[in-house]
């Protein structure tokens, strides 16, 4: 998946916007003023931070290797993944989506 159809995605989220508080290398996504995902510009693979539920973050962990404590982020509630093609793109959209739950309600 490329960084395009990724930011597509998450964009599409409704009230999601786009911003880069931390400098251009970080694409920071918020709805409602709170993160709910990043991406580092410029990485191939993509390179994406979520917030996942503590007890979900771990077994994504376990079964995937592209998936990892977030990196520069609460390691309890953040994941990061690499987007080299393990994880099939309908679970990727599946965690961004709950990202942007997690952030909403």
């Amino acid at each position: 998946m490329t960084h395009k159809e990724v930011e597509d995605y998450i964009l599409s989220m409704p009230n999601a916007v786009r911003e880069y508080p931390f400098g251009e290398d970080v694409a920071v996504y918020k709805v409602n003023d709170k993160m709910f995902a990043l991406i580092t510009e410029g990485k191939d693979p993509v390179q994406i931070s979520l917030k996942c539920d503590p007890n979900l973050a771990v077994v994504l962990r376990e079964k995937y290797d592209e998936v990892m404590p977030g990196y520069h982020l609460n390691k309890k509630h953040w994941n990061t993944l690499v987007l080299s093609g393990q994880m099939p793109w309908e679970e990727v959209q599946d965690l961004i989506r709950l990202s942007y739950r997690l952030v909403t309600n």
